[in-house]
């Protein structure tokens, strides 16, 4: 293996700094009543950075900012699964199934055509979909590779998703306390949560807010309709790769099959296995210690990777589409918000 050039070495120590440092800032008390990530954290940091003394780095360390945008990345979608277990899905029924799966396919739908009546070209469309309909930022990283957006775009869907999932978390527990989803059981409130806000943490954070057994049901809906970003990830490559062959578009380069899902899928299932095993042996204990080690690093992957991609997204390429694409996504959280309370309503 060719060892990594020196200043790709540097780019690399930077960024896992600057992760280091918001993984502290997200401890502090007021980062952690707005359920204010690393993730989101690092991508505001980046964006600070980009746009003050980005231009002043040696140009040889913007190899590790790519290794950090795209490689750790991906690695660390995969290692997302161990967050998830099959066993999760059994637990809320198969209502929540199929409310986050209409959520899913009923926000690509809308999103693909408000966009291009906006004037959003695909990458944009598709990133804000994506965050808004499965898992909000986890969610607009991995659709980045897949359709190989710029990153100030990424930075633009992952804005829209901190602001209005940061708006679900204060918005749904002041709904259920004036009585305005009385209609629904406390175990319709909790899929409804969980199938329409955007981030886990917001989740965890509407979920608390709302009692112990709304939280619990929110939080495994939720998981549900993470577990649905490999397939949704796999059904936007054929897709693509269809539309522009079909667009007889030849100079334009094949997307690629994002195999990173299929590893996703794979750690979920070993995930799962490992679980059962635990708990049939009495090493659930271990187990847990083992996967919450994996989860704490796999979440500094990931603000590795949101800072890295904020160091690229200078206002002056925020400004190309970032009116439109907010625009975009409140009409995604209209929907997110009165579509799912119905689907809810009709199904649960």
């Amino acid at each position: 293996m060719k060892p990594l050039p020196r200043g790709s070495v540097y780019g690399l120590l930077l960024v896992a700094g600057l992760a280091l440092l918001v993984t502290v800032l997200a401890q502090l008390p007021a980062c952690r009543q707005l359920s204010l990530s690393p993730m989101i954290l690092g991508v505001v940091l980046g964006m600070i950075l980009a746009n003050t003394i980005r231009h002043r780095l040696p140009d040889d360390w913007s190899g590790g900012l790519q290794i950090a945008g795209k490689q750790i990345l991906r690695a660390g979608i995969v290692f997302y699964g161990f967050r998830l277990t099959l066993s999760l899905v059994f637990l809320v029924g198969k209502e929540a199934i199929l409310i986050d799966s209409l959520i899913v396919l009923g926000t690509f739908i809308l999103g693909n055509f408000l966009g291009r009546l906006l004037g959003l070209d695909q990458d944009e469309r598709l990133l804000i979909s994506s965050g808004s309909a499965i898992c909000g930022a986890a969610a607009v990283l991995a659709t980045e590779p897949v359709v190989e957006a710029k990153p100030h775009k990424t930075v633009v869907a992952v804005a829209t998703v901190v602001l209005f999932g940061t708006l679900s978390m204060f918005a749904y527990p002041l709904l259920y306390r004036s009585g305005l989803l009385e209609a629904l059981s406390p175990r319709g409130v909790g899929i409804y949560t969980g199938a329409t806000v955007h981030e886990v943490a917001h989740v965890v954070g509407a979920g608390a807010a709302m009692g112990p057994e709304i939280a619990a049901t929110a939080t495994i809906t939720k998981m549900i309709r993470v577990i649905l970003l490999a397939p949704t990830l796999l059904a936007l490559s054929y897709l693509l790769r269809r539309g522009r062959r079909g667009s007889g578009d030849k100079g334009t380069k094949k997307i690629q099959v994002p195999w990173f899902a299929f590893y996703f899928v794979g750690v979920v299932l070993l995930n799962s296995l490992l679980f059962m095993l635990a708990e049939g042996s009495a090493l659930e204990n271990l187990y847990r210690e083992v996967t919450g080690l994996i989860e704490k690093l796999d979440t500094f992957a990931l603000t590795m990777a949101m800072t890295a991609i904020g160091m690229d997204a200078t206002l002056a390429k925020f400004r190309q589409s970032g009116a439109k694409a907010f625009l975009l996504a409140s009409g995604l959280y209209v929907w997110l918000v009165f579509g799912g309370y119905l689907l809810t309503l009709l199904l649960v």
